[in-house]
């Protein structure tokens, strides 16, 4: 079965539909778009198609191999995940078009006002050859 990786992001995408953003909701808005999304994986769970989920903080820094010695650190000035990427999602389903279905599902979240966020998610198909021999 093919994997997918849908990414929740803070900013890059169009704009959702209920596009105000998370630090003006209310506490219980949050709780309710973080039950949403605790509901969603534990359904997936429960169907073999979750993988595994997480969302990320907003620290970040970027690391390089520049020869030996200490790698040099970077906070710029690129387009930088933690500006971008809010949080994660790893599903393992029979095809594209489940792919497709579970994406749009996670994207009517609620958000401000309880209202579906109707948010964009990335939806990126994994590689399936690994690169480590696991056997």
């Amino acid at each position: 079965m093919p994997k997918y990786l849908l990414l929740k992001h803070y900013r890059g995408a169009p704009a959702a539909v209920n596009d105000i953003p998370m630090e003006q909701w209310t506490p219980e808005e949050v709780t309710a778009h973080i039950d949403y999304m605790r509901d969603f994986a534990t359904r997936l769970v429960e169907t073999g198609e979750f993988v595994g989920e997480q969302a990320l903080a907003p620290e970040g820094t970027f690391v390089r191999y520049d020869g030996e010695g200490k790698p040099p650190v970077t906070d710029g000035p690129f387009a930088e995940t933690k500006d971008l990427i809010a949080g994660f999602m790893i599903i393992d389903v029979d095809g594209y078009e489940r792919a497709l279905e579970l994406a749009g599902e996670l994207s009517a979240a609620p958000g401000a006002g309880g209202k579906p966020i109707h948010e964009w998610l990335e939806l990126r198909p994994l590689q399936s050859e690994q690169l480590i021999d696991t056997e």
